[in-house]
């Protein structure tokens, strides 16, 4: 596949829309066995995790007065080329809006549902009604995104050559309380970028220029309800984005609900490294589901990572309730990046102190100026 190609295909419904209805009705069929050269292990992977946590972009949501402030309406470039400012963010500047079809309704910090890594008492609850336009129902499955704050936090992305990897613990309901709907439901993926060579039209001749080209990778939580082709009781299963031709694939099947936990590496040679285990424990070697370079990509960048939920956008019906918890960038050579981070920390550490100055100069000021009574 040419690069140009593989252009329109990041650019428009494989990397950034999963649901046309002909995408929904294929993602209800069981998985089929994928070619080995699909699923075969690749020699550059690694288990994501690996490394050094990067705490700076990550969150435990145990932090107390945690919120997430909406500011409405959303965005939906996407759909109509709107990004309304300003974006939603959360208090910890650790999480904002997605300016392509803005955030889920619902971003709360919770109880766990069931126990889960320990220690922990909260996570994120993610959860959405209007996933279309604001203010327009159009009973499509749409979709709305939760985008970690790397980029700005980090001064931008991390090279592919830094080894960085994303993970996370997710939290997937019994099947009764999913959305009745076959399909994709939730999603765990990454922004990443590549250089791609186009053709520039010059007054003589034609000349080929480099560009930055973004794209998104990631993985699919697909639920199948009872009887949906053969399907004999609801069950899920995990899509990887994508192949190299930009088809999502079928990876694993989810044979228990409650909490998963997923993971995406990003080696040198530019490929991204899929792994996925149930429960909250450390990914390991056994949890290696496949190694791909979407849509013939080479990553050059690890950018961020983000959540999306999916639901049919009828204005009366809620997508499924996910929980995430522990979200975590790790890289495995942070010399740069840790440098990045401690002088951010000293920077934010210098500016609280000069505004705890000018409050006690303030506040003496207040006092020194006060007139004082004459009996």
């Amino acid at each position: 596949m040419s690069c140009v190609v593989c252009r329109q295909f990041a650019a428009g419904l494989f990397a950034l829309s999963f649901c046309t209805a002909a995408a929904c009705s294929t993602a209800a069929a069981a998985p089929k066995q994928q070619p080995k050269s699909a699923m075969q292990r690749s020699a550059s992977t690694f288990v994501p995790g690996s490394g050094t946590a990067i705490d700076y972009v990550g969150d435990d949501f145990e932090e107390a007065g945690w919120s997430y402030v909406h500011k409405h309406p959303k965005s939906s470039r996407e759909q109509d080329e709107q990004v309304r400012y300003p974006m939603s963010e959360s208090s910890n500047d650790r999480w904002h809006e997605g300016p392509e079809r803005g955030e889920p309704d619902q971003i709360e910090v919770i109880k766990l549902p069931e126990p889960g890594l320990p220690g922990s008492e909260h996570g994120l609850l993610l959860r959405t009604l209007n996933s279309y336009i604001p203010g327009r129902n159009i009973r499509e499955v749409h979709q709305d995104d939760l985008i970690a704050n790397c980029v700005a936090r980090l001064n931008g992305g991390v090279p592919v050559s830094e080894r960085p990897s994303c993970v996370t613990r997710v939290y997937l309901p019994p099947a009764e309380q999913w959305e009745r709907r076959s399909g994709p439901h939730f999603g765990f993926r990454a922004s990443a970028s590549t250089m791609t060579t186009g053709k520039t039209k010059g007054l003589f001749s034609l000349s080929r220029e480099d560009e930055v080209e973004p794209y998104w990778p990631g993985m699919w939580i697909h639920f199948r309800t009872a009887g949906t082709r053969g399907a004999e009781k609801d069950s899920a299963y995990i899509a990887v984005r994508s192949n190299r031709m930009g088809h999502d694939f079928p990876a694993k099947e989810i044979n228990e609900f409650g909490w998963w936990t997923l993971g995406m590496s990003f080696s040198p040679d530019g490929m991204i490294h899929y792994y996925a285990s149930p429960g909250v424990d450390d990914l390991t070697d056994a949890d290696y589901m496949t190694s791909q370079c979407p849509y013939n990509f080479q990553a050059r960048q690890f950018r961020t990572y983000f959540f999306d939920v999916c639901n049919r956008s009828d204005g009366k019906t809620w997508s499924t309730p996910f929980v995430i918890d522990d979200p975590k960038l790790y890289v495995v050579n942070p010399t740069r990046i840790n440098a990045i981070v401690a002088r951010k920390e000293q920077q934010a550490e210098q500016m609280a102190q000069r505004r705890a100055a000018a409050a006690e100069r303030a506040a003496m000021k207040r006092t020194t100026s006060r007139p004082t009574r004459t009996r």
